[in-house]
C-alpha cells in the first residue's frame, strides 16, 4: 500500500502497514530485539526462562497421556532465542522430543531467515497459516505476540461512540482524527458485547482471528495455548497503544515503520473472547507467581552453587528483571486456555 498526504487509515490499517508492509514495514525489514534492537524480549534475558517453559511443556504433554505424537506451535518467535533453548532442552527428554513436532508461526520472511539461521533444526516446519497444523494435539505457545497484533481505537463522547484514524498530513507528519461509528451494529457483527460500562475499547480482529482457530484445534484435537504477555485485569479497557524505538517510548505517531508499535492486553477482553468461542478453561497468574511455581529460583541456587560471585550475582539480577513487581514480574501475565474437562494448573 502506498501512503499518500490526506489518507485516512483506521488505527489497526496504520499499526498493519508501520509494522508489516512489505517494503518498509518495521518486522519486515530489521531485527528489533536485543540491545542493539529495540526491546529486549524475556528469552533475551535469562535462558532459565525459556528452561521453565521447557518444563512447562514437558508436564503438560504427560498431562495428555504423552502422545506418541502432537504439534508444538510458537505464535511468532522473534529471533528463535526461545525456540533455540526449548529445542536444545528438548534433547534431554528423548521419548518428548520423539513425540514433538515442532511448529513455528512466522509473518515476516525476515525474521524466518533470522530463526531459521540461530535455532539450525531443519526438522522445525515454518508455517504459512494456522489452518496449515495437521489433526494431532496441539501445545501453541505465544510469548509477546498478541501485544504485537494491528488494534482499532473506539472512544465514547457524551454519548456517541467515535473510531480512532490516523490522518497522513504530510510524508511525516500524522494527526489522530475521531470519526463517528455503529457501535451497536459492530457488535452485532462480532457477536459480543465490548461496549458496556467502557468509554475506551481496544479491540484486536486479528486476534479474534488467531484465538477462533486455535480453540477450535484445540477443542477438536486437544492440547492449550499458553499466552505471556503484558497486560492488565480489570475489565475497564484503557488507551495503551504505545511506541518504542532504540528503547525509549515514542509517540505511535512518530517513526512511521521505523519503531516498534504495542499495546497492553486486556485480558479481560480475551477471556470474553474465549468464553464467546465455545467451553474452554482459562487460567492466569502473573509471570513472577508461573516462573517461581515452575522452580526458577531453585534451578538458578542449583546453577549457581559453584560459580563465581560476579557471574552468580549476573543469573540472578536477571531473574530479576524477570519477576520482579517493578520490572517484567507483575506487568507481564500468563494465560492458559484448555478443553473444558481438562484441570491442568502447574505454574498457576
Amino acid at each position: 500500500m502506498k501512503i499518500k498526504k490526506n489518507d485516512l487509515l483506521t488505527v489497526d490499517n496504520y499499526i498493519n502497514e508501520s509494522l508489516y508492509n512489505k517494503k518498509f514495514g518495521y518486522y519486515m525489514s530489521k531485527n528489533p530485539f536485543g540491545k542493539k534492537g529495540d526491546f529486549i524480549t524475556a528469552p533475551g534475558i535469562s535462558i532459565l526462562f525459556s528452561e521453565m517453559i521447557a518444563i512447562w511443556l514437558i508436564s503438560f504433554w504427560e498431562n495428555l497421556g504423552c502422545p506418541k505424537k502432537f504439534n508444538l506451535i510458537e505464535l511468532g518467535a522473534g529471533n528463535g532465542e526461545m525456540m533455540k533453548v526449548l529445542n536444545n532442552t528438548f534433547q534431554r527428554f528423548p521419548k518428548f522430543k520423539s513425540a514433538c513436532k515442532i511448529n513455528i508461526f512466522e509473518k515476516s520472511d525476515f525474521l524466518k531467515k533470522i530463526q531459521k539461521k540461530n535455532i539450525n533444526d531443519k526438522n522445525i516446519t515454518w508455517l504459512k497459516s494456522l489452518n496449515d497444523i495437521n489433526d494431532l494435539p496441539g501445545i501453541f505457545v505465544a510469548n509477546e505476540f498478541f501485544d504485537a497484533l494491528p488494534i482499532r481505537q473506539f472512544i465514547k463522547k457524551r454519548k456517541f461512540w467515535y473510531e480512532r484514524y490516523v490522518k497522513f498530513t504530510g510524508l511525516k507528519k500524522h494527526k489522530y482524527v475521531d470519526l463517528l461509528f455503529d457501535m451497536k451494529k459492530f457488535e452485532e457483527d462480532i457477536k459480543m458485547q465490548i461496549s458496556k460500562n467502557q468509554k475506551f475499547i481496544e479491540y484486536s480482529p486479528l486476534s479474534m482471528s488467531y484465538l477462533d482457530t486455535i480453540t477450535k484445534k484445540i477443542k477438536i484435537n486437544g492440547g492449550c495455548a499458553l499466552i505471556i504477555d503484558y497486560g492488565y485485569l480489570s475489565k475497564k479497557i484503557k488507551n495503551t497503544l504505545q511506541s518504542i524505538h532504540n528503547h525509549k517510548h515514542k509517540s505511535v505517531l512518530e517513526n512511521f515503520g521505523k519503531s516498534d508499535i504495542t499495546y497492553n492486553l486486556s485480558f479481560s477482553l480475551i477471556d470474553k473472547m474465549i468464553a464467546k468461542l465455545g467451553l474452554f478453561n482459562s487460567s492466569i497468574t502473573t509471570q513472577k507467581n508461573f516462573l517461581i511455581k515452575l522452580g526458577i529460583l531453585k534451578r538458578a541456587e542449583i546453577l549457581t552453587k559453584n560459580m563465581l560471585f560476579t557471574k552468580k550475582v549476573d543469573i540472578y539480577f536477571r531473574i530479576r528483571r524477570l519477576i520482579h513487581k517493578n520490572e517484567m514480574g507483575e506487568l507481564f501475565k500468563v494465560m492458559l486456555i484448555t478443553n473444558i474437562k481438562n484441570n491442568f494448573k502447574l505454574g498457576f
